[in-house]
């Protein structure tokens, strides 16, 4: 298990988040990540709806992942709500020739929240993701009370805006599962 402490965009401070941790580890044919939230108090949800594909879940709370295989310019995004919908993407280049990923089956998404802390629990199919070993990226919108937004990740590039997609941001590695 590998864990990487997520660091807020400078030109989107939070308003009452403190902390988010990012962490990932392969278990069998799946990977699974959680991202726990510190400061969550004033953090707005989307309601619940189910498992489903749907776009423009970055414009709410929403955490997300990108790989990219090692060498290779095309990559993936995953969006995970915590109203369980999802989306997947493929670009062929940064920020470009955008398509549907096809997705083998819905990621497991578990959203726990309590007191001041939210755990965001995602279990996705290995075959699903792009081959590996690859540059993995963890990130997450926040949306606080009032609409305020801050947008985490695990290194960021521009000081001037976020974005998730800047090859800055694949600060570590996501490894083969390794035989027993």
């Amino acid at each position: 298990m590998q864990t990487q402490q997520l660091v807020s965009h400078p030109a989107s401070a939070p308003l009452a988040v403190t902390e988010i941790d990012a962490r990932w580890e392969v278990v069998g044919p799946w990977l699974q990540l959680r991202w726990r939230v510190d400061g969550a108090a004033r953090l707005i949800l989307p309601p619940f709806t189910g498992r489903h594909r749907r776009d423009g879940l970055w414009q709410a709370t929403c955490f997300e992942m990108f790989v990219q295989p090692a060498g290779g310019a095309p990559y993936a995004e995953f969006n995970f709500s915590p109203s369980e919908a999802y989306a997947a993407y493929d670009f062929t280049t940064w920020r470009e020739g955008m398509s549907e990923r096809m997705l083998s089956h819905d990621p497991v998404i578990t959203p726990r929240r309590g007191g001041d802390v939210l755990i965001m629990d995602v279990a996705i199919p290995l075959a699903d993701l792009p081959a590996l070993p690859a540059a993995l990226s963890l990130t997450c919108v926040i949306e606080e009370e009032g609409g305020a937004k801050s947008f985490w990740a695990m290194a960021h590039g521009s000081p001037a805006k976020p974005d998730f997609h800047d090859p800055a941001c694949f600060a570590a590695t996501l490894e083969p599962p390794r035989n027993p």
